[in-house]
């Protein structure tokens, strides 16, 4: 029997212990900042996410890359070489060609390895959002689902995987070109706090914009708990290293929703760049996105 390669990219903002305790392979997107370039890693091998947020807060810009079809190549084809079969979930391919990538190295694997199944989902999810999907499909592995069985598993549910985040402020997304300067500067001065969620077709898409932090999170748990499939479920609340905030939003989502299984991680970099500190996100189970 063949095994099963459990693999997705850097932007699942899984973290080390997560990505080791279920055996998983993460491929890294990078990012120039100051000069110098550095690869993702879950372990934080070349950068330390809290040294990226506190660099970020000190104004500086950081630009994210893709993953380019050679270095899909280079992942994946050691694992072929030991005869495994590979599912890879990745970053949203309405926010990244990297996805794109993936099936080029996937279609040109094929004809080199026509005996193993190669399998790229594009999860349209973001950060954590991919992660928990990720994590998933671990578990339907661990059942001993085939890689055909957990595919569709993951294609069946992607898109009731909600993923809803607020900014703490507008300037990262100026900055990442994601905002035009007179947009960042009147919301700014409003104090003007945008949620946002991730749409069916896997692009960022605002839904309101509240006035001052703490009515903004509020208005976030309100439309979660609108959307909640039912406490039964794990969620993850990533954020921009603002652990204590989000601790504070997950103990008023557990008593909105009666959920109990709450996970916390940082977002990193890649997602990062673009968010900034202090963003608060919030991925779960959903009767739509």
């Amino acid at each position: 029997m063949r095994r099963l390669i459990l693999c997705t990219d850097s932007c699942s903002d899984l973290s080390a212990k997560q990505v080791d305790s279920m055996g998983i392979h993460v491929i890294p997107l990078s990012l120039e900042m100051r000069g110098e370039t550095f690869n993702h890693y879950p372990d934080e091998r070349e950068l330390a996410v809290d040294a990226f947020y506190d660099a970020l807060r000190q104004k500086a810009v950081a630009t994210t890359s893709l993953i380019n079809t050679a270095q899909f190549i280079e992942f994946f084809e050691p694992f072929l070489k030991e005869s495994a079969d590979i599912l890879y979930i990745g970053f949203s391919s309405a926010l990244s060609g990297t996805y794109q990538s993936s099936r080029l190295a996937a279609d040109e694997l094929r004809s080199k390895y026509p005996e193993a199944t190669i399998i790229t989902i594009d999860s349209l999810s973001a950060s954590a959002g991919l992660g928990l999907l990720v994590k998933k499909a671990w578990h339907k592995i661990q059942e001993g689902k085939t890689i055909d069985e957990v595919a569709a598993y993951v294609e069946s549910i992607k898109l009731n995987l909600a993923q809803l985040f607020t900014v703490a402020e507008l300037g990262t997304l100026k900055r990442g070109g994601r905002l035009s300067n007179s947009a960042a500067f009147v919301g700014t001065l409003l104090k003007v706090k945008p949620i946002l969620h991730v749409s069916d077709e896997g692009k960022l898409v605002p839904l309101v914009k509240v006035r001052g932090r703490k009515s903004s999170l509020d208005k976030m748990v309100d439309l979660i708990e609108e959307r909640f499939d039912g406490p039964d479920q794990t969620i993850i609340i990533a954020h921009g290293d603002c652990p204590d905030e989000a601790k504070e939003v997950g103990q008023l989502i557990k008593t909105r929703t009666g959920v109990k299984d709450i996970i916390y991680n940082t977002i990193g970099p890649i997602i990062g760049a673009h968010s900034g500190p202090d963003t608060i996100a919030v991925f779960f189970m959903g009767k739509h996105r």
